[in-house]
Order: structure tokens, then C-alpha cells, then sequence
């Protein structure tokens, strides 16, 4: 009876900690641009990685900054490193640097339009801080 008790706790405390370490839900975003159609179609954006409508995903190692200069304007944005750099297949067989691995992925708000988010990828040694080292960008929506 006593063994039957401490497994029914242990199971309990087991779920309880299961249930407090589970990840936030990642964002689903729509498509919006010609490149984000062609190449990566519909993704799923969290914390830990991105999600390519194929199935394809890059997961981020660590968040390497809270801002970033987009056309000479700081903004607030989300910029993480990939933790094993690589430049994935996705759709019709296009790649999302198209010759080189991608290091660095940073997403942040258009400033335009509320509703939008860029996503843009490096493929750089050295922590971009502007959109002028992005091999490509790619633009989504909420539904």
C-alpha cells in the first residue's frame, strides 16, 4: 500500500513538473511576400526555431539581441542563433540563403503595417545588428 502511494505522488509530482516546463505555443504566420510564398510557404515561429511549411526547421541555439537596425532605424526585434548552421531544402527546392548556411535568424514588426513580420536570415561569423548583412528577408501575417 505504502509503495502504491509514493508511485501515485511520484506520478503526480512528474506530471505536475511536465505540465510547468511545457513550451509556449510557437506563432502560426502566413506567407505574405513573393519570397515567403515561393520559398518558405507558411511557418511556425517560437523561441526555440522556426517551422517551414515543408516540414523543414532551424533550431535557435540562444537569443543574441532585443534590437536591431532595419534602413538605419533601430527596432525591436528577436535575433538568435542557429544552432547548427545549415541552409535547408524547402519548397520547389529552394534554399533560404540559397549558397551558404544560415548562422543568425532575426524577426521583428514592420514598422508600416502592425500586422507583419519579417523574418530575415545571415548566413555571417560576427552577430548581425542591421539588415544589411541578410542574405534574404521574408514577410508573414497572423491569420
Amino acid at each position: 500500500m505504502i509503495l502504491l502511494c509514493r508511485a501515485s505522488l511520484a506520478l503526480l509530482l512528474a506530471g505536475t513538473a511536465v505540465g510547468l516546463a511545457s513550451p509556449a505555443f510557437a506563432d502560426s504566420l502566413v506567407a505574405v511576400s513573393s519570397t515567403a510564398m515561393a520559398i518558405t510557404g507558411d511557418i511556425e515561429l517560437d523561441d526555440f526555431g522556426i517551422v517551414f511549411e515543408n516540414g523543414e526547421s532551424l533550431v535557435f541555439d540562444e537569443l543574441v539581441g532585443d534590437t536591431f537596425m532595419v534602413g538605419g532605424e533601430q527596432v525591436g526585434a528577436s535575433v538568435y542563433s542557429v544552432r547548427t548552421p545549415s541552409d535547408p531544402e524547402l519548397n520547389q527546392g529552394n534554399r533560404l540563403c540559397g549558397q551558404g548556411d544560415v548562422t543568425y535568424v532575426a524577426a521583428w514588426g514592420d514598422a508600416s503595417d502592425a500586422s507583419l513580420t519579417i523574418v530575415a536570415v545571415f548566413d555571417t561569423q560576427d552577430v548581425p545588428d542591421g539588415d544589411d548583412a541578410m542574405c534574404a528577408s521574408y514577410t508573414y501575417a497572423y491569420p
